[in-house]
């Protein structure tokens, strides 16, 4: 576990309200093939495919397993909102997240299961490692950046209407066009 200088616990660089989080592993030795198939099956569950956006645990921007150093090296590097123990409660109490992520960490070494959160703190804190450096290319949270989606989606909608043609005209509106025409 990284510390600050007055030897406080860091659990990753903060920017705004999210987190970043890395986390660095020795492969059990012959236990690559077995790892590489138990990570082609979390990129193949509902919420980790490529375009889904269900992750089971919601707080989570982006999360990325790295093999490396000839499948003798994991890496699990991800960004999240809110506090790390939230995060980690999160991970903990989401069952199916929960049991990819045993059938990937087994692989490693000095994994002996997730019994209950004090196992899951314990072996990620011997993993963890915090980012030298972190920056972040947008503001918002997970769920800040899903509604301003699903708002989108929304006034899309309206500007397709037949009948949007005149209520667009209002004063009001002309600062949320003149953005909408970028």
């Amino acid at each position: 576990m990284a510390t600050t200088a007055q030897g406080t616990p860091e659990h990753g660089v903060s920017v705004g309200p999210t987190s970043e989080f890395s986390l660095f592993f020795r492969v059990k030795p012959g236990d690559g093939p077995g790892l590489r198939t138990a990570l082609g099956d979390l990129q193949k569950t509902p919420g980790y495919r490529p375009g889904d956006y269900g992750m089971a645990i919601s707080s989570i921007h982006e999360a990325r397993f790295v093999l490396f150093d000839d499948d003798t090296q994991l890496a699990f590097i991800t960004s999240f909102d809110g506090p790390w123990d939230a995060y980690m409660e999160d991970f903990f109490m989401s069952g199916p997240t929960l049991a990819l992520f045993d059938a990937i960490f087994r692989h490693t070494e000095g994994y002996d299961g997730l019994p209950d959160l004090a196992a899951v703190k314990r072996f990620v804190f011997g993993a963890q490692q915090t980012a030298t450096a972190y920056a972040r290319n947008y503001g918002g949270t997970v769920k800040e950046l899903r509604k301003a989606q699903r708002v989108n989606a929304a006034f899309q909608q309206v500007l397709d209407h037949p009948d949007a043609a005149a209520a667009l005209q209002h004063p009001a509106l002309k600062p949320l066009l003149e953005e909408a025409a970028d």
